[in-house]
């Protein structure tokens, strides 16, 4: 009886062991997720945000660029390379640009200049320039006052009194005024210089409406966020709305469009609570285009259904992150961001440095960074060309990576293993870039057209309605590809407000109806 009891008791702690030893390695594989991700908001909030390759050193040296690369005894010999050339852009000087601006000529002259030696009368023999200045001239406000003239007919409605035919009826006087420009705002004092410049200030430099208020009261001109408010709504929904409606008729005629999508939280809105993050999504063309058209289209929820609708007519190459919600769109062929692929390795960096040598999330940065290097040489070349050499260079890494990934054996929820499977999984979309010289590697010209809202975001921080976030959509859409285009946004803005409500002044450089000329570019 003894020894039964000996035997159940020893199994008894033979299980009390095996389950703590799966306890224990439970807690350490939570406790090294959560030291990841402890090390990646530090580096978020302390850490340099720059995703260059120059940044991510193996022990102090710059990671190897090319495979040929080898290290010995401490110093580095590498395989002779032919680079292609290339052709350097002229570097810009203050006087390419101050060259068309205005001059204001202050001469320093003597009335009487005597010599200091002898005391002669001395004679002017020339002048040259000093130095010049860059002046701010501080914005000025005025009151530009329409006054109308009345005109009357001196011979209509005129009956002599011995005139058998006359009577006191003076419907015959022939009274009218003369031609003047409507209010842009019927009832409000607002100019197309004013609603620009509110506009430009918010969508073009994130400031928002209270704080414009504040800085007009400062100048003694008492205009109310409210008041501003709901100018730019008028101004998105009567100027820009058929402007972008137009650009999203442009952009589906494209080949190429760009996706992405960032949080917006709107505090009133209909069947949602105010604390609910809907979404901001923007729409851009590829980089391969002579003019940039950025679309923010606003919607409450991240539903793949939502990009389906906008994109609905476009049978293009989508270029968009690793999102799922993207599949639901049909027609398109789907192109994956080596931007992303790429982050989620450098986010899986061991944080000693000294052990990047070993460490495999840095081999595979190593590797996108030899796959931007040969795309980086082909940035001058026609689509055609780029497409043959993306084949015979980029296509054999992309393929060596991948072969690569396939063969490793990593499992959990590390930051490693999220990676691999992250690039494992969008690896079909990852090449479709290849099929066409045009179509980008990555996703980052929507990130960046995305940016200004997201700064703007940290200023004003909510939209009060859905209306209001939808007008904000319109308007960011108007700014942003002007910006992108190269104008001057807030002259571009002053025009198209001074136009009547619906015409279409299209935001670059010339583009058929109504277009823009070079007096809208910016110097």
């Amino acid at each position: 009886m003894s020894e039964q009891k000996t035997i159940q008791s020893d199994q008894s702690s033979t299980q009390i062991i095996a389950a703590l030893q799966r306890e224990n390695a439970v807690l350490k594989e939570e406790l090294a997720l959560m030291q990841d991700q402890l090390a990646w908001l530090k580096k978020q909030v302390f850490g340099r945000k720059t995703e260059q390759s120059a940044v991510i050193m193996d022990n102090g040296t710059q990671l190897l660029l090319f495979p040929g690369m080898q290290t010995t005894g401490g110093k580095k010999t590498e395989e002779t390379i032919t680079v292609p050339e290339h052709k350097r852009k002229k570097k810009r000087t203050h006087d390419d640009w101050m060259s068309a601006l205005p001059v204001e000529e202050i001469e320093h002259k003597e009335e009487h200049p005597v010599c200091e030696n002898c005391g002669a009368e001395m004679k002017e023999i020339g002048k040259e320039k000093a130095y010049d200045e860059l002046v701010y001239t501080p914005a000025k406000y005025h009151i530009r006052r329409h006054i109308v003239y009345t005109y009357k007919c001196p011979n209509c409605g005129e009956n002599p009194k011995n005139d058998a035919n006359h009577t006191d009826d003076i419907e015959h006087c022939n009274i009218r005024r003369a031609e003047y420009p409507k209010p842009m705002i019927p009832g409000s004092f607002c100019s197309p210089e004013l609603l620009a410049h509110i506009v430009y200030e918010k969508y073009g430099k994130a400031v928002p409406l209270h704080r414009q208020e504040k800085d007009l009261a400062s100048k003694h001109i008492s205009l109310l966020k409210a008041t501003m408010s709901n100018w730019v709504g008028i101004a998105a929904e009567q100027w820009c709305l058929p402007i972008v409606q137009r650009m999203h008729e442009m952009l589906l005629a494209g080949t190429v469009i760009h996706a992405d999508e960032t949080r917006i939280q709107v505090l009133h809105e209909e069947g949602r609570k105010a604390t609910a993050e809907s979404k901001m999504w923007v729409y851009c063309n590829g980089k391969m285009n002579d003019r940039s058209i950025i679309i923010f289209d606003y919607k409450p929820t991240r539903k793949g259904e939502n990009a389906q609708v906008f994109l609905r007519g476009f049978n293009g190459y989508l270029v968009r992150d690793g999102y799922s919600g993207y599949h639901v769109v049909t027609s398109v062929k789907h192109c994956g961001c080596m931007t992303h692929a790429r982050r989620y390795f450098v986010n899986a960096m061991p944080k000693d440095k000294s052990a990047h040598g070993s460490s495999i999330a840095a081999k595979a940065v190593e590797y996108f960074a030899r796959i931007y290097h040969e795309e980086g040489l082909l940035k001058d070349m026609s689509a055609e060309e780029r497409y043959k050499e993306r084949l015979a260079k980029i296509k054999p890494l992309l393929d060596e990576l991948f072969a690569w990934l396939e063969s490793l054996q990593v499992s959990g929820k590390s930051k490693l293993a999220e990676a691999v499977q992250y690039a494992l999984h969008e690896k079909p979309y990852l090449y479709t870039f290849l099929e066409d010289g045009n179509v980008p590697i990555d996703n980052n010209r929507a990130e960046n057209a995305i940016r200004p809202f997201a700064v703007g975001r940290k200023n004003w921080l909510f939209s009060n309605t859905a209306n209001g976030a939808k007008c904000s959509a319109a308007l960011y859409s108007i700014v942003v590809t002007a910006q992108a285009n190269g104008l001057d946004a807030e002259q571009y803005l002053t025009d198209l407000f001074t136009q009547p409500a619906g015409a279409i002044i299209l935001p670059w450089k010339s583009y058929g109806e109504m277009s823009i000329g070079k007096k809208y570019k910016k110097q």
